[in-house]
Parts: structure tokens; sequence; C-alpha cells
């Protein structure tokens, strides 16, 4: 019996799960005694110092005297006896809390508490059962937890790490740092935690995504502590290419360093950083010249260098402020070479980004907690081809000439914002408001020395190209760019079982005349049975989306004045006006529709989860979302067949408008299964449909007068995508991450390669073919890590008398445990000097994954894949920290 390629990932992953599995379970313990790391943190996920922690047994007598948290908010409580207990937490100035039925696993145990600021002094104890947890809004049962152990499972390399993240999230997802967006992730070392929050129609939301990606770096320490990184892979190691016929050039080489400890002991500590990356990978290059087809990889060096530093500071008890600054360079060569791409079309790249950011949060009197937040950003980037001659394409054959790109693109922005919360009674409110403007500055030149385009390789050898186009004019623009967005929403708690959440969101921005851009949001959660392990939850919104700035720069750029585009049909070649035949076009342009309105979003949705078994949780959900005044590019000045062009003195007008729509229909099921030190299973799946009817703002229709015609599938359109995180411990030290990815196949478009309508756009589709209406191959990707650690060196004691140093793991115990947290390695917790050694592959399997088919009709290769994605590689390295 012959097996698919798929067939054996799962199969191998199921021996893989079913192995560690029951090697997981043939451990014994060897004590029945336990340790809990206690976290308290504020509504932001601040540090609460001086929080009182009592633990009491299942009867309510007490199990261990009541003790304080230290400037942390961290408390480390040793020689409990395994069991369920009762937790209350209480500070000055926030709700005091009581978690029932905690259960104690002998060994290491970790929580995090949030406490909510106070609404009644007189309230002395609140007690929260699980139907109540699992309609707050506010809690973590609208959040999934990756701790520090599980995000140490995932991929060393920064680029795999963040895929693995945003595979994790799903399409669309947004993510946030410190509860700032944008930037570079920071190495997964320096993250305490991350927070798949799930509260979508909240006001203080500006996306529609239906997840947030929340990133939590770790505080300071009261000793100086630091950590040494590095990891190394080769092509030696490596699978050849599927699409290359050689093993292709490979290296990378990464490493990064770690240091943060007290610059006053109890109220301020630092943080420093650096990582970097040293690599080169290969471009697949597939052609079809006139001599025949050319299969090649060429090497692309990859120089990356991030610095950080971070100061926080504890202005009270209450309070504490937050300054870091990064440094961002990257620098990449032999871009835009590969797929139809020849050699001599490689373009270099050189960003580097400044940010500076603060950040207040703490309570302000006894009612309200105020955060803060200011980012400043300098981002400059420059791109310089290799060659700047004159561009031949031959449409999905092959491409040569210089990449004809110089471009500097310099941006400063700003963004401000503010949240207050008030508590009163049943009611959590909270109003908020978020400013950003940027400076944009760039001096940009394209295709200067014109590009020839023939749609096939007959064509091509007999000299017959169908167009020819060169832009021309000056390249400096200057321009900026303002948004404001205000919210007010209210959480409130109906009953112990029920709470709403509603509110309503407003956003401007000053490059567009509508200001009427108010989104209201409502969102509710229902456990209606006393065990509380079933919940509702639905919702209905608006959300509005950003005119982005690159956009709007086109429209200042080519507006016929400063840049204009030549357009010349049926040229001659290789001087397009060596001959009487050419049909030269008067100069194109790009405009923004005058009455041009911000785009929007209408969504809804309903799900359930249900508690299967303890820390084994079932979510599902259904989600429609409708795009309200899309945009998309419009040629309002095509030739209407026998009347020409409405205005004779202009070519084609690409006229940005808000005309579109989009439709989205997704069926979500997520399984999450946890273990306490054992191991960590979460599967996500999605069954969705996409359409739409522009695939970018600037992307042309078929037929201007019938702009119905272009509904179809967006190119994103993965009917099914199925996600598979597991974590698991091992004897002697080891611990085993797999991570698998597999999604069906995404659309592309199919045209005839030819301009059929005379509008000048090669875009046309054959006769009754909808656009995005071909679909090329499914993905699958396991990827594996496989870690040793031990640790070695006496404890310090720390500044509080608590006990060895321990580094605090978050979960989210007092939610029910969604991923909740996982027991570190065997005794590395309590030694002073901790080593990890490690080996990762990616597409362990070798599975091929074919991308980039092709649709031109007259390309030899049409309907084809011309690329795949990268084969198995391997990666070793290690990790010291002391």
């Amino acid at each position: 019996m012959r097996f698919s390629n798929t067939t054996r990932c799962l199969f191998w992953l199921v021996s893989t799960l079913l192995l560690t599995h029951v090697t997981g379970f043939a451990q014994t313990r060897a004590s029945n005694q336990a340790t809990l790391q206690i976290t308290v943190v504020d509504p932001s996920g601040a540090a609460i110092p001086q929080a009182q922690v009592q633990i009491l047994n299942a009867q309510g007598g007490a199990k261990k005297g009541a003790q304080k948290t230290n400037a942390r908010g961290e408390l480390v409580l040793h020689q409990l006896v395994s069991g369920t207990v009762q937790l209350q937490v209480s500070a000055p100035g926030f709700m005091p809390r009581t978690l029932n039925d905690v259960t104690l696993q002998p060994g290491s145990n970790q929580l995090e508490v949030r406490l909510e600021i106070a609404a009644v002094q007189e309230v002395l104890n609140v007690e929260q059962d699980k139907r109540e947890a699992n309609t707050d809004a506010r809690g973590n049962a609208f959040a999934t937890v990756l701790t520090a152990e599980q995000i140490a499972q995932l991929p060393d390399d920064p680029d795999e790490f963040e895929a693995a993240i945003r595979n994790m999230a799903g399409p669309g997802a947004t993510f946030r740092v410190n509860g700032f967006r944008g930037g570079h992730l920071p190495p997964k070392s320096q993250i305490r935690e991350i927070r798949f929050r799930m509260n979508p129609y909240a006001a203080e939301n500006h996306d529609a995504a239906m997840i947030g990606v929340d990133i939590y770096t770790k505080p300071g320490l009261e000793n100086w502590h630091g950590s040494l990184n590095a990891g190394f892979r080769d092509e030696a190691l490596n699978a050849r290419n599927a699409f290359v016929p050689f093993r292709a050039p490979e290296q990378n080489r990464r490493f990064g360093i770690e240091l943060g400890g007290p610059l006053w002991r109890k109220h301020t500590s630092a943080f420093l950083s650096a990582d970097g990356v040293n690599a080169y990978d290969s471009s697949a290059l597939l052609a079809a010249l006139p001599t025949g087809t050319l299969a090649d990889a060429v090497r692309r060096p990859l120089r990356t260098l991030n610095l950080a530093a971070r100061v926080e500071h504890m202005l009270n008890k209450t309070h504490a402020l937050r300054g870091e600054y990064q440094r961002n360079a990257k620098r990449q060569s032999n871009l835009g070479v590969g797929g139809f791409d020849l050699y001599e079309r490689a373009y270099s790249s050189n960003a580097t980004e400044h940010i500076a950011r603060l950040a207040d949060s703490g309570a302000l009197g006894k009612k309200l907690f105020n955060e803060f937040r200011f980012q400043s950003r300098w981002q400059t980037v420059a791109l310089d081809s290799l060659s700047h001659a004159q561009t031949i394409q031959v449409l999905n054959a092959f491409t040569r000439g210089g990449a004809q790109v110089s471009s500097d693109r310099r941006v400063h922005d700003f963004d401000i914002a503010d949240n207050l919360d008030v508590a009163f009674k049943k009611h959590a409110l909270r109003l908020g408001v978020e400013a950003e403007t940027g400076n944009y500055r760039s001096d940009e030149a394209r295709n200067l020395n014109g590009t020839f385009l023939f749609s096939s390789l007959a064509n091509f050898r007999a000299g017959k190209p169908t167009q020819y186009s060169q832009r021309s004019g000056a390249g400096q623009l200057d321009f900026n760019q303002h948004q404001l967005g205000w919210f007010v929403q209210d959480d409130w708690r109906v009953s112990k079982g029920f709470s709403l959440n509603f509110g309503v969101r407003h956003e401007w921005q000053n490059n567009l005349a509508d200001g009427n851009n108010f989104a209201p949001r409502f969102g509710f959660a229902y456990s209606p049975f006393r065990n509380g392990k079933t919940t509702l939850r639905g919702g209905a919104g608006i959300f509005y989306d950003w005119f982005g700035a690159d956009t709007f720069e086109q429209a200042l750029r080519v507006n016929g004045l400063q840049q204009r585009d030549l357009i010349v049909q049926q040229p001659c070649y290789p001087n397009p006006f060596a001959c009487g035949q050419p049909v030269q076009l008067p100069p194109s342009r790009v405009q923004t529709e005058p009455g041009l309105q911000m785009p929007y979003s209408q969504v809804a949705s309903f799900g359930f989860e249900r508690e299967l078994a303890p820390n084994m949780r079932l979510m599902t959900q259904y989600r429609y979302q409708r795009g309200v005044h899309l945009l998309r590019g419009h040629n309002i000045n095509a030739a209407l067949p026998g009347a020409g062009r409405h205005d004779p003195t202009a070519g084609n007008i690409t006229q940005i408008e808000s005309s579109a729509n989009s439709f989205n229909h997704a069926l979500i099921v997520n399984l999450n299964w946890m273990k306490m030190g054992k191991f960590m299973f979460a599967a996500n799946y999605v069954l969705s449909k996409s359409t739409n009817e522009s695939d970018s703002p600037l992307s042309l229709p078929v037929n201007s007068f019938d702009l119905r015609s272009e509904r179809g599938p967006s190119l994103m359109d993965a009917r099914q995508r199925l996600f598979v995180l597991s974590n698991y411990t091992l004897p002697r030290g080891l611990r085993l991450g797999t991570i698998l990815q597999a999604s069906s196949a995404t659309p592309y478009n199919v045209t005839t390669g030819f301009d059929n309508n005379g509008d000048s756009i090669i875009n046309d589709r054959p006769l009754g073919t909808a656009r995005n209406s071909a679909r090329g191959a499914g993905r699958v990707d396991l990827s594996t890590r496989l870690s040793w650690g031990f640790g070695f060196g006496k404890a310090r004691e720390d500044a509080d008398g608590h006990g060895p140093q321990v580094r605090v793991l978050r979960g989210d115990g007092d939610a029910g445990g969604m991923l909740g947290s996982m027991s570190g390695l065997p005794g590395a917790q309590q030694k002073r000097y901790r080593t990890e050694f490690f080996i990762q592959a990616t597409n362990v399997l070798n599975h091929a994954n074919p991308a980039g088919f092709s649709g031109v009709q007259t390309s030899p290769f049409f309907g084809q894949a011309t690329m795949a994605l990268p084969g198995r590689r391997l990666e070793t390295g290690l990790r010291f920290s002391f």
C-alpha cells in the first residue's frame, strides 16, 4: 500500500504524540510536596507589590499564613501539600479576589491573579466562581495564554518564531508588545507570556480581527541576570528545494545577549538586549528562455542587528513607569531575483528603525485606573538596483534587465494613547483616546528607462512587443497624515453567569472628507449551568479601517504633473517610436475619488465553549464579516468600444474608490488540553470562505464598466486551515515541541496574456472566467524542537527572603486553565546557572509544498507551480542563562 506525503506526515505526528504522551504519564512523582509561584497584576498587566495572599484549605481553614508579594508582584510559597485549595488575594485600591478549587500538583505550579479596580470599598470579599470567571470580558476566560516555558519550545529563528505566532493566531490578527503596535518582536527569551485575546467587540479595538495578540516582556529582577544564546544552520543539514536541481547554498548564524537587574533595588530596574543574524539563503529561479529552460538558485545575503534598552520604575505602590528604546537594522541583497526574474534584476534593501516608548499605568485614587502610552518612531528604507537597464518582460516566462528602482523613504510618526478605567457597582467603564500623526518623505524613481512587455516567447522571438511603458518626472514627495480615534465602553455584570459589553468608537483621518465614522459594538457571555463548564459567547459591531499612507502616497506621486506614466501600444522594438504603427497614449495618472469614504467591516459571531475534562476545553465559533466601502482601483478613463476615451487628453486614470465589498464566513474549532508539568496540546481548525471584489487599492478591473464582474475568491481564500501545537516534558531533562501547519489551496487569477479589450491593461481573462478562479496546491509543514537542559550552582536568595530566586512563568489558572503553564527543566529553576541545548527542524518530513502557480495562458508554465516552499531545515543551538 502506498501513502501520500500528507498521510505519512499525519501518521508520524499521531505516533509521536502517542509515544511522548505514554512516556510522560509513565513518570512517577517522587514527592507530594508542591511549590506555588504567584504573580499579582493590575488590569494592564503591571505588577502589584505588597498584595496580600492567603491560602486556605478546601474547608476554608488557614493552610498558610498570609504573605505579601515583592516589588515585582511575585510570591513563591514552598512546602505546600498538593491538592485543592482556596486562594484569597487583596491589595489597597483593588477589589479582593477569592479563587476556589485551585489545584496544586506535586512539584512546581504557577499562577497569575489579576485584580480589578475597587468599585465599592465596603466589599471585603468577592468570590468568583467558574460562571463568573468564564463570563468576565476582561479576565483570562477571554484569552489563551502561552507562558515562557511554552514559548521556549517554539522555533528559535526570529522569522520562524514570528510566523508560528501568526499562524497560531490566524489571518488578520493584530500584535501589540507591552501595549504598543509596530516595531520588532522581542526575542522569545525576553517574553514572559503571549496572550491571544478573544474579545473582539471591545470598543477599544481598532481592528476587526477576532484575535488580538498581546506580548508582555519579562519585568526587572531583584538580582542581575542574563543569558547568551546562539544558533546555526547550514545547507549541509538541509534538504534540496523541489524546484532546484542541486542543494542550494544556505547558512544562518544568529546570536542573542540579554542582561537585566536592579538599578535601585525594589524601585528601578533595567534591561538590555542585542540580537543579530548573519545569514544567506537561496531564491529558486525557473525561467523559460529562447534557448531553453533555466533552473538555478541565487544566494541572498541578510544581516540584522536589533538593540533594545528598557527601564522600569515603581513611582509608588500602584504606579509603574516604563521607558524603552529600540534600534532595528536590516540589510538584504539580491532581492528581486527568483521565479522568472533573472540575475540582473537584483536590488538591495537597507532599513533602519528607531523607536522610543514611554508608558505609565496605575491606580488614581480608589476607583480609577489609568494607562498612558507614547511612542515615537523614525524609519528609513533605501532601495538600490544593481542595474537600471531597460527591462524586457515576457509574461511568466522570463524577465531581464534592471530592476530600475531607486528609493529613499523616511517616516517619522508619533502615537499617543490614554485609557481610563472607572468601576462602579456592577459596571466597569473604560474611556480612551488615541492619536497618530506621521510625516512621510520619499525620493523614488521607478522604470525611468522603460519596460517592453511581450505576451509570449513566440512574440519575443518575432520582436513584437504588446506594450511599452515608462515613468518620468520628479520623485521627491513630502506629506503628513493624521488620524484620531476615541471610544467609550461598558462591561456590565448582569448576574453571576451573564455579562454584557457594549460601547462605541469614533475615528477620523485628515486625508478623508468623511468624518461620520461611528462604530457601535455589542457583545455578551452567558454561562447557563451552575457548574460553569459551558459558556455561550456572541456579539456584533462595526470596525473602520485607515486609508494607508502608502496608497495615498501613490496618488500624490503619480498625479500626471509630478510623475506620469507613458504607455505605447503595439510599439516597435527595440525603439518603441521607430515606426509609424505605435499608438502613444497621453500621460496616465493616479487619483483619489473626491468623496472617498473610510472603509469599514460589519462583523457578527456566535460560539460556545465547553470544559470537556479538567484542563481540557473545546471552543467553537461561527463568524460573518462583510466589508463595505473597501478601496479599489477603477480606470475611469477606459476606452468605450466605438466611442473612445471620455477624456482624450489623458491616458488611464486610476481612481482609488471606496466602492468594493467583501464577504467572509468562518467556522472555528479550537481544542486546548494541558497537564501541569507533563504536556500541552492546542489545535485550531478553520473552515472558511472569503469573497471580495478587488485584490488591492490599485488593482484595476478587467471591465471598467461592469465592476460587479470582479467579484471572486480572495487571494487568501484557503478554505481549510489546521494548526496544532504540542509540548511534552520527557524524562532526564528532555523537552519535545511539535508544530503542524496545514492548509488547502489558495486561488490565483487566469489571464489571456493579451490586451483583448484595448484598454492598455494586460489583465484580461478568458471569456466566462471569473477572477481568481484557479487553485494551486495545499500546504503541509511539520516542525519539531527537541531540547535538553540542566542547571548547576547554588541559587541566590532574593531580596525578600522568599528562598531561591525563581523566574515566574505566568498562566491563567484563575480562569480554569486554557493552556496554563508547564514546569521547567527538572531542578533547573532552582539553580543559579541554566544551560539548554536544542535541535529543531522545519518541514521535518521534507514535504514538497509547490507555490507560484502561473495563470497566464501564453506562459510555458501555464497551470504549473514555478517554485516551492523550503524543504527540510535543521538548526542546532544553545542557551546559557545566569
